[in-house]
């Protein structure tokens, strides 16, 4: 099994615990490694080792744990980095949210002017975090789970040697709900979906080898006035038939936007209020279970469950153990395995993935009929990218009016400017000029 030194940039997160409660979970597959949690955080960093050494020890895996905030330190001599961090942490994806809205447009963690915001604060710490590399674990590779995951790695491809796959379970979680939703079996589909990052299509979708789509237009076709069935689960079934493929759940926001912003203003809280109002009970829980000799975690508890970045793990494991395995990854399009994207544009596509890294198994091209929109998306993915890593405020205008959800350019520079004044703290001067 693979014997490894692995960074975890984040590992004082909410979300952390989870995370190492899942490595543990696959720690058979690591015996021997050394998982470094590196964070700004001290105390919560502290929470963590804590309990991811006494789950290890429980469950008799040989793994060591350490923790520092001195991110060059951890990094020394690291074999990969796991990156899953949210600079500015809820307080300002709470803002991502909440000011687009005050300029009539959807403020989303990922998508749009709000995860633009997010992608330009992800990738100052990705260019400090590639220096450190180079200084002290040259032959490094990054698996990343940092938001926005496609505008983070087309940035790295873009602008730097460091391997880096990018992980998203949306391949493999957006398509059984919209199949349960028209009372179908998930397990007897098989469905393939590519795209980019959140933005993903299916593109193979069978049931018994046969079409899949004239049984979804016969779910819908009975669900589609029954008051019981939740609105959203009908609206993707509608979509995925409307279409005639079945889409990321991320979609809502783009065909069924002005419901979108309505609903996101009727509510008390946007999600990262309701995060916030549930964070303190996370560390609670986790500063419990710290302090027994057996930790064990809640799912209910604990910030995104108790398998966190799982489908990092299983293309690390794939990868360090060269165990081939099928998984999807976002990464360059090399050989244009996805039809009608550039070659060198980060896309979102099933890899095989073993020893000599993740290769992108060819795709089908997505329909005529969502193609133009996700190919918009992925442009706008290429335009964030640039400003991120060297643009400045021309470049990150360009980037939001390319966006389907900024309507002018009177709208994109306004809002942009609110929002590079928000962030002020976490951009570099070029962005802020």
């Amino acid at each position: 099994m693979a014997k490894i030194k692995l960074a975890y940039l984040g590992g004082g997160s909410s979300r952390a615990a989870g995370t190492m409660a899942s490595f543990i979970d696959h720690g058979e597959e690591f015996a021997g490694s050394e998982v470094v949690l590196i964070d700004q955080r001290p105390d919560e960093l502290e929470i963590v080792r804590t309990l991811a050494e006494k789950m290890a020890r429980s469950e008799g895996i040989d793994l060591t744990v350490t923790a520092t905030t001195d991110r060059r330190a951890g990094l020394e001599g690291v074999d990969a980095v796991l990156s899953s961090f949210r600079p500015g942490d809820f307080e300002m994806r709470l803002q991502d949210e909440l000011i687009p809205m005050r300029h009539g447009v959807i403020g989303q963690e990922t998508q749009g002017p709000g995860g633009f915001m997010m992608s330009l604060r992800s990738v100052q710490v990705f260019q400090g975090l590639v220096a450190d590399l180079a200084a002290v674990a040259p032959d490094a590779r990054i698996f990343n789970y940092t938001n926005p995951v496609n505008i983070v790695s087309q940035a790295v491809e873009d602008y730097t040697d460091v391997p880096i796959y990018s992980m998203c379970e949306g391949p493999m979680i957006f398509w059984p709900s919209v199949v349960r939703t028209a009372g179908l079996d998930p397990a007897r589909a098989h469905v393939v979906m590519a795209g980019v990052n959140h933005n993903c299509w299916s593109t193979t979708h069978l049931y018994d080898g046969e079409d899949l789509m004239p049984l979804l237009e016969q779910g819908w076709g009975r669900v589609r006035d029954d008051p019981t069935v939740d609105v959203w689960a009908k609206r993707m079934l509608h979509l995925a038939v409307a279409m005639r493929s079945i889409p990321a759940d991320y979609f809502r926001y783009y065909y069924f936007g002005e419901e979108v912003f309505r609903e996101a203003q009727a509510k008390r809280l946007t999600r990262a209020g309701v995060i916030l109002e549930n964070v303190a009970g996370y560390w609670e829980h986790y500063r419990d279970q710290a302090a027994t000799d057996h930790p064990v975690l809640d799912p209910a508890r604990s910030r995104g469950g108790i398998h966190e970045l799982e489908l990092a793990i299983d293309v690390m494991s794939a990868y360090y153990n060269d165990a081939p395995a099928e998984l999807p990854v976002n990464l360059r399009n090399t050989g244009g395995a996805l039809p009608g994207f550039d070659e060198d544009t980060v896309v979102e596509v099933w890899c095989t993935v073993d020893g000599t890294g993740a290769h992108p198994i060819e795709q089908r091209p997505l329909p005529h009929a969502v193609r133009g929109l996700t190919q918009q998306l992925a442009e706008y993915q290429r335009l964030a990218a640039l400003a991120a890593w060297e643009g400045g405020r021309a470049d990150a205008v360009r980037a939001l009016v390319a966006h389907p959800f900024v309507p002018t350019l009177a709208v994109a520079e306004e809002l942009y400017d609110d929002l590079a004044h928000a962030n002020a703290a976490y951009l570099p001067e070029r962005l802020l000029r």
